[in-house]
């Protein structure tokens, strides 16, 4: 015990943050070795979430289109070292969380989808995916990781949705429709950035400050930080207004309080901001994720 004690303290002690890379496709493992066939189909089931997993993820939308590059982009919430971050606490749910719990609310927030079997084969490739794609930053220094607290911050830019829909119409729609549903015939396929089929409003991606960073670092698809930060604001604004998914059990989100101002649906001592038509789920009960037990205030 004391020696591997000792192991994971030097690995941690020389670990180099600032030099760490995931690894890159060419390197995955032979097809033929059963730990490559499952992190491979991990990576299958993230880059074409719908068509791998249509009862769990109906909508116009994969996992990789906000986590892109595989997971790999810093600029668009990193998997990469996702392995070593967790278990760890969560504000939103006011507990501290396994890596399958994240997983599960990706799919029932973020695709408007259904919680996957924590035990089931599928789950069990995702996250061999995500711990290869970990491979070499130890346990517990995943948070020093380029990315890894999530989507760049941005300046505070109060968006304006008229002007929005206006550079939506000129820099968005020929690839998300003037409807906003995507184009899944496409590939890669465009996701939907409202409606029925899109993501919903407990995702991160339907507040207003996460949505301005990821346009302006990432679109036009390419073309990321051509918008001038306030257009990015702008189609952010406009966006997040449209119709979306609800997300049940909202309302119980960051029980510990300090909800952010731009959370875009009512929690405990929080008020909806600028809130957009909400669209009933067809089984409410699948879109949620088990909490676990809220971590004891300290004393």
């Amino acid at each position: 015990m004391q020696a591997g004690r000792s192991a994971t303290a030097t690995a941690t002690a020389t670990f180099d943050a600032a030099a760490w890379r995931p690894p890159s496709e060419s390197e995955l493992p032979p097809v033929g070795d059963s730990m490559g066939v499952s992190i491979r189909r991990g990576l299958a089931i993230i880059t074409h979430t719908p068509d791998s997993l249509p009862a769990y993820a109906p909508g116009h939308i994969s996992c990789t289109n906000c986590h892109m590059n595989g997971g790999r982009s810093t600029e668009s919430a990193t998997l990469a070292g996702s392995h070593a971050r967790f278990p760890k606490y969560l504000e939103r749910a006011g507990a501290v969380i396994t890596l399958a719990d994240r997983v599960n609310y990706c799919f029932t927030r973020s695709l408007a989808g259904s919680r996957l079997p924590v035990d089931s084969r599928e789950m069990h490739d995702i996250l061999s995916y995500l711990a290869w794609l970990s491979r070499g930053a130890p346990v517990g220094e995943g948070m020093k990781l380029a990315g890894a607290s999530g989507l760049p911050p941005m300046p505070d830019l109060e968006g304006d949705t008229v002007r929005g829909k206006s550079v939506y119409a000129a820099k968005c729609a020929s690839c998300h429709q003037p409807n906003g549903a995507g184009n899944v015939a496409l590939t890669p396929a465009i996701p939907a950035l409202w409606g029925a089929k899109s993501f919903s409003v407990g995702a991160s991606m339907a507040r207003r400050s996460k949505a301005t960073s990821f346009i302006w670092h990432n679109m036009p698809l390419g073309l990321g930080k051509t918008l001038t930060q306030q257009e990015a604001a702008d189609v952010a604004a406009y966006v997040t207004s449209q119709p979306r998914p609800d997300s049940p059990g909202k309302e119980h989100d960051w029980p510990m309080g300090g909800t952010p101002k731009d959370v875009p649906y009512a929690t405990t001592a929080h008020a909806a901001y600028m809130p957009p038509r909400l669209l009933p789920r067809r089984n409410p009960q699948s879109a949620l994720v088990p909490a676990p037990l809220p971590a004891a205030r300290p004393r």
